[in-house]
């Protein structure tokens, strides 16, 4: 029995002017797979999330999501198709409550639709989800509280959840953890494993511990193309990865 792909990239090519920077990407994601997205600087991995959630183009090749052709469509038509996204730099509306950023983002996804007639606060079901949103991420003690007065490590959280509250499917987390303390990356792992159950995520992710306890899968993107991509047993023992980018991780003591 075939499993199902959730997303699949066929010989995707991105330039820009004479600089190709993704060169004929394949890749396959079973549903409810966590695959982590590692590589140099440079490498690609950003151009490649970016050409997934349709902040670019390719210049050549197919992006499937879902078993739909989206590559070329616009990002929000992408989101109601099943696809959130983080990014580097949280991303979050910094004079709205808590509680009030988890409900836009369950706005679209109830099916409610802009109208300047409705009143938010008598949204039931929306109030309801948001603060069932509030509890998975364990900021329910912070629902009034800004999102600009929160920590970094409470407004990563925030983030997580509002990626999550719409609904989607598939998943892009972008450096999820970059600038947080070791306690606060192991939380957050068990927090991202908790609320992307049973969905299909893609990180990229620098830190060679959260990679090794997150992903089910990891592809290895060097100079555009993927070079590996298997379980992290498997990564961890071949040679071409170590040579191209685990080993020199190791040197450089991270």
């Amino acid at each position: 029995m075939s499993q199902a792909i959730s997303l699949s990239l066929k010989a995707v090519r991105k330039q820009f002017g004479n600089t190709e920077i993704i060169r004929g990407l394949d890749l396959e994601v079973v549903s409810g797979e966590r695959v982590a997205i590692i590589g140099p600087n440079g490498a690609g991995k950003s151009t490649m999330f970016n050409l997934i959630s349709g902040r670019f183009a390719p210049s050549s090749g197919e992006i499937h999501l879902n078993g739909q052709r989206i590559d070329g469509s616009k990002p929000f038509e992408i989101n109601r198709l099943g696809l959130s996204r983080s990014f580097q730099i949280t991303n979050i509306f910094p004079k709205l409550s808590v509680f009030e950023n988890l409900r836009c983002a369950v706005l679209w996804s109830l099916g409610h639709r802009y109208s300047f007639w409705s009143f938010l606060g008598n949204l039931k079901d929306a109030n309801a989800l948001a603060h069932e949103w509030m509890e998975r991420i364990h900021l329910q003690a912070k629902s009034e509280v800004l999102a600009m007065n929160l920590t970094y490590a409470e407004q990563r959280a925030l983030e997580i959840g509002i990626t999550m509250a719409g609904g989607a499917n598939v998943v892009l987390l972008d450096e999820p953890t970059a600038g947080m303390s070791n306690s606060e990356t192991e939380r957050f792992i068990e927090l991202i494993k908790d609320v992307t159950q049973g969905k299909t995520l893609l990180t990229v992710e620098h830190d060679m511990g959260v990679v090794f306890g997150l992903a089910d899968k990891i592809a290895v993107l060097v100079y555009g193309e993927i070079i590996a991509y298997d379980t992290p047993d498997k990564i961890r023992a071949n040679a071409r990865v170590q040579e191209a980018y685990l080993g020199s991780m190791e040197e450089q003591g991270h």
